[in-house]
């Protein structure tokens, strides 16, 4: 997911912010003056689906203002790209859906305009949903950067006609590693280029993450000076990925393959976002039973998961436009908005009203048994870390380079461990 520009300088960014200020104490958008207003989003492959339906049902309801797509990019760190670039030159979309670990990296920049006063005028924030975990996630810098729009934790995917045949039973799935890596073996000795296990490592930090703190780790240490990850825990979590390779014959797939040759019937497991129920669903069809369920435990006591997905930012000075924007970030959040993303994807909701009111989505999780899992696993999620500083991106590309080298039996844990630790602390800010 994948370079950089400029920051905006201080004085720059100040007279931005005191503008964007005086800007949302404006009243409300009037239905005599449509405003056009641009949206980029990222992962069209899992989102389309859910963004077009937002949009659609956005404007039925505000028929003044005309909302467009543009330039949707293929992974959130394309999107940052695209929207640092854009920053550089003035030229950036009205508003940006980006990787809820990368709202820091906005906000730090004077990207984002501060939501804290739209919020304000609308009174309290719980009436429309917006509790305040889920204010959390996408506040950043002292100021609400984004609200958060889609949320996800990984799960297990997999192959029930497999399993069977391989002898094994699919209404007991591996509930820790040993027992996934093994049953990952025994499905690969099918034979006829059947695979066992396929861990989603490659593109971000994030599937990593999920193995950092499933063994209880953490990314920098508190006062963000130092990496953290280079401890016991870090190491645990790249022997996991270096056994799920040399025991479970984990392949080194690149892009979607693990998706067409899961699709195919093909590989038993896979450990993926549970955005992607419905796209793996609908790409299966009715070629094998799937199923879906809980990531494999490693630290039942101190073991978490990652919070991923994107989260809205309004990016335009325009006053116009930010009173359109902010119409439009605050429907795809709402618990409308909320709903129709769920049922297109597989996200998490975050609404507090989409949870909570049966009317929206308790029926269709009772319905749809695939989109269960990550619900169940609420009670694990912390945020999807967000590195300080300009050089956050490339940090990212830093682990994932990294972590190619185990896949492809390159280096060993060891030396991938101490290897990725100095690069990375090159890159964080020295306070």
């Amino acid at each position: 997911m994948s370079q950089s520009s400029r920051t905006i300088g201080r004085r720059s960014a100040l007279g931005v912010l005191v503008g964007a200020a005086g800007a949302l104490a404006a009243p409300a958008v009037r239905a005599q003056a449509p405003v056009a207003i641009s949206v980029h989003y990222s992962m069209p492959a899992i989102f389309k689906p859910a963004q077009d339906a937002v949009l659609e049902a956005f404007s039925r309801k505000f028929p003044n203002i005309r909302a467009t797509y543009v330039n949707p990019t293929p992974t959130y760190e394309d999107g940052a790209q695209l929207l640092l670039r854009g920053a550089a030159t003035g030229q950036v979309p009205d508003v940006s859906f980006q990787g809820l670990n990368r709202l820091r990296l906005f906000a730090e920049r004077g990207i984002a305009v501060d939501l804290g006063p739209l919020l304000a005028r609308e009174g309290d924030p719980a009436r429309l949903g917006y509790s305040r975990p889920l204010l959390g996630l996408g506040f950043h810098g002292r100021m609400q950067a984004g609200l958060a729009f889609a949320t996800s934790n990984p799960i297990s995917y997999y192959n029930v006609d497999l399993f069977r045949r391989a002898g094994l039973d699919p209404d007991r799935f591996a509930t820790n590693w040993d027992d996934a890596i093994a049953h990952a073996r025994r499905i690969r000795a099918l034979g006829d280029g059947v695979e066992g296990m396929f861990f989603r490592w490659p593109g971000d930090d994030w599937m990593f993450s999920a193995l950092l703190y499933g063994h209880g780790g953490r990314m920098l240490n508190e006062a963000e000076t130092d990496v953290a990850f280079n401890g016991p825990e870090g190491l645990a979590a790249l022997r996991l990925l270096d056994r799920m390779v040399k025991e479970g014959g984990m392949p080194n797939y690149a892009g979607t393959a693990d998706l067409q040759a899961f699709a195919a019937g093909k590989l038993g497991m896979m450990f993926r976002t549970t955005a992607q129920v419905k796209g793996i669903s609908e790409s299966v069809g009715r070629n094998f039973e799937l199923r879906t369920t809980l990531m494999p435990v490693i630290d039942r006591e101190r073991g978490r998961l990652p919070t991923g997905g994107a989260g809205a930012m309004i990016v335009t000075r325009d006053a116009d436009k930010q009173r359109a924007a902010w119409e439009f970030v605050k429907f795809a959040t709402s618990a409308e908005g909320t709903t129709l993303m769920v049922k297109n994807t597989g996200y998490v909701p975050c609404n507090q009203i989409a949870i909570d009111d049966p009317s929206y989505l308790a029926e269709f999780y009772r319905e749809n048994p695939l989109f269960q899992a990550a619900t169940k696993q609420v009670h694990l999620m912390i945020p999807w870390y967000a590195f300080p500083g300009a050089n956050s991106v490339r940090v990212t590309n830093v682990m994932v380079d990294q972590l190619a080298r185990i896949v492809e039996q390159k280096a060993s844990p060891e030396m991938v461990l101490a290897d990725m630790a100095t690069e990375v602390r090159r890159l964080i800010p020295r306070n």
